[in-house]
């Protein structure tokens, strides 16, 4: 059985108030003055004492019904005119019980009924030779009891606005590391897909190619198998990079990031795997935001790519690059015969494209050309200090 610990603490409290008051109560009985009107000690006068401290052992769970409950017998003893060594010991406990597990209102509740039984007690009893200083220090006191209490519950509810302060920060420092965390998983996510499936779909058409002269001319059979290498080589040293941003017990190494100035190794490497493809560059060239630079790589590779696998046989492309003083402009064209619109469900490679584009605030589009082929273009808005 499991033990209420406050419970039990507040059933001793109440016998400790009780035991002390009427200790207090019989030893100030020898002081009493006669003329003072007061009456001497007697069993009822012991037991009104000891009741007073029942109530502190609801303290906690009904701290305005324990006070009202204990100043009962208090006033009595004040009407009956007996007297007490600590008058009210089990209202001031109970008094500072309500200021300080109450709101507001209860608290001021508990001190209006406090004051009132004090000051009934004191004109309904018998005459005496009290001072009316005496009745200022005793206001004071209660005062101050009720003054205790109240700055404890202010005091645990700005450390209970800490805690919870803390924890809504813990929570949102929580949350914007989960984002942070997808937003790095999303970007590895692109970079892998861009580099797989675009040498992956270059090694498919060069095994292709491979296969189809093998008996016929082995010589350029083999040097097909040696492009499937080297682009394998090339795909494998890349997503080496990229993984590595994964590992935690150590450092990737990192390369220098592709961009706008190594297209023509790209377009080269898409003639190699037997699409005619051409670079035209226009405008001055300047240097570029890293971010805005591998979008403008990622867009022509994944354009070239799509070229490759659905323009056709015979099928060539362009690549242009536009330098202009507030953007630049990239597109891919072919003149395939590909899909005469763009596929419903477009694949990772074109949502990834998207997510690059208006990451950088592009415009990017992506359809079949009025005369035939295909075309991927993106437009990136370029400041004026870059």
């Amino acid at each position: 059985m499991r033990i209420d610990r406050a419970r039990l603490h507040d059933t001793v409290l109440a016998g400790v108030v009780a035991a002390v008051s009427v200790t207090l109560y019989a030893l100030y009985d020898p002081l009493r003055l006669p003329a003072g009107g007061l009456r001497p000690a007697d069993g009822i006068g012991l037991a009104l004492v000891a009741v007073s401290g029942v109530p502190v052992a609801w303290r906690r769970r009904r701290p305005l019904a324990a006070l009202c409950a204990a100043l009962v017998p208090e006033t009595l003893l004040a009407v009956a005119g007996y007297g007490a060594g600590v008058p009210g010991l089990a209202g001031l406990v109970l008094l500072y019980s309500v200021a300080s597990h109450r709101g507001l209102a209860t608290a001021l509740g508990g001190l209006l009924a406090t004051l009132s039984a004090y000051t009934a007690g004191a004109v309904a009893g018998p005459a005496r030779a009290v001072a009316w200083t005496d009745h200022v220090v005793a206001a004071v006191v209660v005062t101050a009891v009720w003054g205790a209490g109240r700055s404890l519950r202010l005091r645990r509810a700005y450390l209970a606005e800490l805690r919870e302060r803390a924890a809504r920060l813990e929570r949102a420092h929580a949350a914007d590391t989960r984002a942070a965390r997808a937003e790095e998983r999303s970007r590895i996510a692109r970079e892998l897909h861009d580099v797989v499936a675009h040498h992956v779909s270059v090694m498919i058409v060069q095994a292709a190619a491979a296969r189809r002269v093998l008996a016929s001319d082995p010589e350029l059979a083999g040097e097909a198998l040696s492009a499937i290498e080297h682009t394998g080589r090339t795909a494998m040293a890349e997503m080496r990079t990229i993984v590595g941003v994964l590992r935690t017990d150590a450092r990737a190494e990192r390369g220098p990031q592709p961009g706008v100035q190594d297209l023509p190794a790209l377009v080269e490497q898409m003639r190699e795997a037997g699409l005619p493809a051409r670079l035209l560059v226009e405008g001055e060239p300047r240097p570029l935001p890293a971010g805005v630079d591998l979008a403008a790589y990622r867009l022509v590779q994944e354009g070239l790519t799509n070229s490759l696998r659905h323009a056709g046989a015979g099928a060539g492309a362009v690549v242009t690059v536009r330098h202009r003083p507030d953007e630049l402009d990239v597109r891919v064209q072919d003149d395939g015969a590909g899909t005469a619109e763009p596929p419903a469900g477009p694949g990772h490679g074109l949502v990834g494209i998207r997510e690059r584009v208006a990451l950088y605030g592009g415009i990017l589009s992506i359809g079949p050309r009025p005369g035939g082929g295909f075309e991927v273009r993106a437009r990136f808005p370029l400041k004026d200090d870059q």
